[in-house]
């Protein structure tokens, strides 16, 4: 009997793996080089986009409740941090004299007592614990902070074609020359707190009470114990911002200037947007 010879068998040799697995990594260098840059563009772009994204949303939100706040009530704190105002509910005219027949209840600025007035023009809403301002001038005699020129409403509900409010012994001090009331709700607070990095945030405070003092700390009463949608996040990353509050010369009007910056990861966005601010009232 013959012996069959024995198969040959084939492989790699060990000095040909080695060979391999070098060419491929010095090949997957030379790609890695070459795609880094676009890919590291990508990622800054993207990141850059995002950051814009979030400051202007922060910053229309901003404008638009500024458009809606009463006459005269925002103020801005020392430190450029705080921004504060009264956002108004509703408004519209108030009846200021009787009819030709002696009829109609009109607002007596003379009387110390009067405490209601029909409304002109389309009726209005009005929440419980919502108060009635006129002719806030933001001076002291006539200010809806200090109280001056405003008063709890004791009307409420949809469709009110008059209100009622509490005199509290003294009548508004001065009439409207446009005979114009606004209903407005709690106070909205803005907050910058600028870090460097981009460590800061600016969140929105609202739900507090009314007061002659605008609250410039976070740490203390009333803010300090405002949570859930009361003490919202508007932006992160908060590099530096600031509040301007800019009465033109008739006090008529008025300009806001908002400027927000922020910074990621080495990479900084910053937007700047003024509002108009009506100060008729």
């Amino acid at each position: 009997m013959t012996r069959s010879p024995a198969p040959r068998q084939r492989g790699f040799t060990l000095i040909e793996a080695v060979m391999v697995i070098a060419l491929t990594g010095i090949v997957g260098a030379m790609v890695a080089m070459f795609i880094r840059a676009p890919v590291n563009a990508y990622i800054d772009q993207t990141r850059r986009g995002e950051m814009s994204d979030e400051a202007d949303g922060a910053l229309r939100r901003i404008a638009r409740e500024l458009r809606g706040a009463l006459p005269n009530s925002v103020r801005v704190g020392a430190g450029g941090n705080y921004l504060e105002f009264l956002p108004v509910r509703a408004a519209g005219r108030y009846r200021a004299a009787p009819t030709s027949t002696g009829s109609g209840d009109f607002l007596d600025f003379s009387s110390p007592t009067d405490g209601s007035f029909e409304v002109f023009g389309p009726p209005v809403s009005a929440s419980a614990g919502d108060q009635l301002v006129v002719y806030n001038l933001g001076l002291t005699g006539a200010d809806a902070y200090a109280g001056t020129s405003r008063r709890a409403l004791t009307s409420s509900g949809s469709a009110l074609s008059s209100l009622s409010y509490t005199v509290g012994g003294t009548q508004f001090p001065f009439a409207s020359p446009n005979k114009r009331f606004h209903i407005v709700s709690t106070p909205v607070s803005y907050v910058c707190a600028a870090a460097a990095g981009g460590a800061g945030s600016l969140r929105r405070y609202a739900g507090y009470p009314i007061q002659a003092a605008q609250p410039v700390s976070t740490a203390a009463a009333p803010l300090s114990g405002l949570t859930g949608a009361n003490n919202a996040l508007l932006s992160g990353s908060v590099a530096t911002c600031s509040f301007t509050y800019n009465a033109t010369a008739s006090a008529r009007t008025a300009v806001v200037t908002l400027r927000l910056k922020l910074t990621r990861n080495t990479e900084s966005i910053t937007l700047m947007q003024q509002v108009f601010v009506e100060n008729s009232p």
